[in-house]
């Protein structure tokens, strides 16, 4: 278990020093820090309007009211949508439910699915039924679901991350699955079964942390996905309300005037694909040294 532990420790090492790693993780980090410091980044109210500012284009100097009735002016550095809204202080607030959904999805499916093709993989009997089950949730379109809870109950960032969870927890299951069914032949999980050691143990202490790796490069793809699928779904009009800033709802309020104004998609664009190719950057590196398929190339 020690050499175990200190191969996982060093393949970890190899990871955070992988240019992949280290380019994704960086810019990730700076999105995660403007998202958390947006009230300090010269921004005002994402949601005030203010219709003498319609729709101006980035760089232009706009004068504004504030709450004590004197005025002041500042540049809108993105320029201002069809509302007068900020487009800059909107794509930085924007920049929190985004990186929510992906991470909230994440987290939710790996731990479900893990859990879930825990018991798929080693109890045999139910095995069948859990992957039976799996396919079903699989072939439901994500936005089919989505349009569906709306209907029922109201667009909000709940409703959104549900109706991505649940096309998203099947794909985790399926991989924990495929690593139980190899892991379980193992000697040393055959000589714990041998010794009589709990069913629950021998799933949490000597199976689950080789699924450890794959599931964190998984959680990756899941959250880099589930961004653009609320953006997707925001754009559509069935994700998040327009009044709560997002990276989809900022661009599907900016399409009708996009060649005119195309400042109002174009960086909101921006930010959602560097943050997705981030991801996908950052996973690819984790892949490369954390699969157990690649550590013998490490």
């Amino acid at each position: 278990m020690a050499a175990a532990s200190t191969k996982r420790k060093s393949l970890w090492l190899v990871a955070l020093r992988n240019p992949n790693v280290i380019f994704g993780g960086v810019i990730l980090l700076t999105m995660l820090m403007i998202a958390i410091l947006a009230p300090f980044l010269g921004t005002v109210d994402p949601q005030r309007i203010d219709p003498a500012a319609r729709n101006k284009k980035p760089g232009t100097e706009i004068t504004y009211r504030l709450d004590d009735g004197q005025t002041a002016k500042r540049v809108a550095i993105m320029g201002t949508d069809s509302l007068g809204r900020d487009v800059y202080s909107r794509v930085l607030y924007g920049a929190r439910v985004s990186l929510a959904v992906g991470v909230a999805v994440s987290v939710i499916s790996v731990a479900i699915g893990m859990v879930i093709g825990l018991i798929s993989g080693y109890i045999r009997w139910a095995d069948g039924i859990i992957m039976r089950i799996m396919d079903g949730l699989m072939a439901i379109p994500g936005i089919l679901l989505a349009i569906a809870l709306v209907s029922i109950w109201r667009a909000g960032l709940i409703t959104v991350v549900f109706a991505i969870v649940v096309p998203d927890v099947p794909r985790v299951v399926r991989l924990v699955r495929s690593i139980v069914l190899t892991v379980r032949e193992e000697p040393y999980v055959e000589g714990a079964i041998s010794v009589g050691t709990p069913t629950w143990i021998l799933m949490f202490r000597h199976i689950l942390p080789n699924t450890v790796a794959p599931l964190i490069v998984q959680g990756t793809f899941l959250a880099a996905a589930a961004i653009l699928t609320e953006a997707a779904l925001s754009f559509l009009g069935i994700g998040i309300p327009p009044e709560i800033p997002s990276w989809g709802n900022i661009m599907a309020e900016g399409r009708t005037l996009f060649r005119v104004f195309p400042h109002n998609i174009l960086y909101p664009g921006i930010f959602l694909a560097l943050t997705v190719l981030a991801i996908n950057i950052m996973g690819d590196g984790l892949r490369d040294t954390l699969d157990p398929k690649m550590s013998k190339k490490v």
